[in-house]
């Protein structure tokens, strides 16, 4: 089974990071949810409080042993994430080793920042093109580059989420993904 860390910070977005952990559980996907603020409890960018599986602290041992990791924007979350050693030292190491690297909103400038879209397809929330150094920009829903993921925003969360699981599970999982939200 696949097993999907997703990255939060406060300040981020919140639907786009609990999209992908509610789309990916459905799929039956292995999705471990991680706050990098120490504790559990997550202050999203919209006064929403929610709590983590885990601290980075307590998952980092076992990072290793994940397929992939996900980015959440919102541009505090993304600023929280860029600023987070263990986090970019695990989107280089995921990205170098052909791991899953995804990225929604304005979180795939913390991609774009340490050199992981250089060649690659990439998209971003408007405004943030700027930040995407070295990257081909595209404007759709979500774009797939070899083991990259990137999103523009909130509206294409459940585009990113499909596009996660397309890369981690069959074409009889999707469909029924999609059977059960009506999409």
């Amino acid at each position: 089974m696949n097993k999907i860390a997703v990255f939060f910070a406060d300040g981020c977005e919140e639907i786009e990071g609990l999209t992908v952990v509610d789309m990916l559980r459905r799929a039956k996907l292995d999705v471990v949810s991680i706050s990098i603020t120490g504790n559990k409890e997550i202050h999203g960018s919209h006064n929403i409080t929610f709590f983590a599986d885990a601290t980075f602290e307590e998952a980092s041992s076992d990072l290793e042993t994940f397929d992939g990791v996900v980015l959440p924007g919102g541009a505090v979350g993304t600023a929280n994430l860029g600023a987070h050693e263990g986090v970019v030292s695990t989107i280089k190491k995921f990205a170098d080793e052909g791991k899953l690297v995804a990225a929604i909103c304005a979180a795939p400038s913390v991609l774009g920042a340490n050199g992981i879209l250089q060649g690659k397809r990439a998209t971003c929330h408007p405004g943030w093109e700027d930040k995407l150094t070295g990257a081909v920009i595209l404007e759709d829903r979500a774009v797939v580059d070899s083991n990259i993921i990137t999103s523009r925003g909130m509206g294409t969360s459940i585009d990113f989420s499909l596009a996660i699981i397309q890369k981690m599970a069959d074409e009889d999982v999707i469909a029924n993904v999609k059977k059960g939200i009506v999409y």
